[in-house]
């Protein structure tokens, strides 16, 4: 059941759509089956002990290219059972009737948001009005609150100005802008009381804070992959941030950089979930196995991933 009326969605995102959310990846087992009982421990893990706000649900970091509709709503069902803060499940898909499908049911068992990807359409020109229509007519089939994301996968990107424009829509509410930015700048300039704005970049997380008065990090994977139960160090530099006492927040932060180093230097280009899954089953959780058509590390690609964690100083 929808948490909000569709006129109220902007006014529950205020509130609610703060702090860290992490971008879920999803755990597959040794058959390439979905590991429902892995995925539930995650969360209650990120929820829980990490201390992270809410969770972003079969996105592009949980290889939901290569799962199926009911194995989506699955993931879904099993966030809402398993989370001990916010959802926003990601709806996105070339298939209008894919979207619809998911946000309605993101919608009935009480998840907070979804978000949904810019389709895919470099094959236009001349974007802004598809667009526009292509998210209204998204919004008005549900209530619940919408997140854009803009991101060059696409084969393009939402301008600031495109972006305010569909932000006016009543429960489009907030965007995952994975952007240069100077973009991301304009538009937090130009739709400030319309859209949340956010990017996925840890890097840029601290600064976009002090400076841009940013209330959510909206969502990769840094929160599960930086931190462990006795070293937030993520979420002690972000709960600093916003109180003001930026000095500390900034050595905090600094603090972090040979975690940040080991995890992108040892990370095959074209190997990403697979990098971070096998992270995460060094600090304990349950990564599993990537599914076709991405690819599994290698035994040497191993090795380095796990010698830089050792010596990263992750506590």
């Amino acid at each position: 059941m929808a948490k909000y009326a569709r006129r109220d969605a902007k006014a529950y995102a205020r509130e609610h759509l703060r702090g860290i959310w992490a971008a879920a990846l999803t755990p597959f087992d040794a058959d390439y089956r979905l590991d429902e009982a892995g995925f539930a421990r995650n969360l209650c893990h990120w929820t829980g002990p990490l201390g992270i706000d809410g969770v972003f649900v079969c996105g592009k970091q949980g290889e939901f290219f290569s799962m199926s509709v009911a194995e989506r709503k699955r993931c879904f069902d099993i966030a809402i059972d398993a989370c001990a803060g916010g959802t926003i499940m990601s709806c996105s898909d070339q298939n209008m009737d894919t979207v619809i499908d998911l946000a309605r049911h993101a919608q009935s068992i009480g998840a907070d948001f979804v978000v949904v990807h810019a389709p895919v359409l470099h094959f236009l020109h001349d974007r802004d009005d598809t667009l526009f229509e292509y998210y209204r007519y998204i919004s008005e089939q549900v209530d619940i609150g919408i997140a854009l994301w803009s991101h060059p996968d696409s084969g393009y990107l939402m301008s600031p100005e495109l972006c305010a424009r569909i932000a006016t829509l009543p429960n489009i509410v907030a965007i995952k802008y994975s952007v240069p930015r100077p973009m991301y700048v304009e538009l937090t300039r130009l739709a400030r009381d319309n859209l949340i704005v956010s990017t996925a970049s840890e890097d840029e997380w601290f600064d976009n804070i002090v400076e841009l008065n940013w209330q959510v990090y909206l969502c990769s994977s840094p929160p599960y992959l930086l931190q462990t139960p006795t070293d937030r160090r993520m979420r002690d530099y972000t709960d600093l941030a916003m109180r003001g006492d930026v000095a500390k927040a900034r050595i905090i932060r600094d603090s972090l950089e040979p975690v940040r180093a080991a995890l992108k230097s040892t990370r095959p280009g074209g190997k990403p979930q697979a990098a971070q899954k096998y992270w995460q089953d060094l600090l304990g959780q349950t990564g599993g196995t990537v599914r076709r058509p991405m690819l599994p590390l290698t035994d040497p690609e191993r090795a380095a991933i796990r010698d830089a964690f050792a010596a990263c100083g992750l506590r």
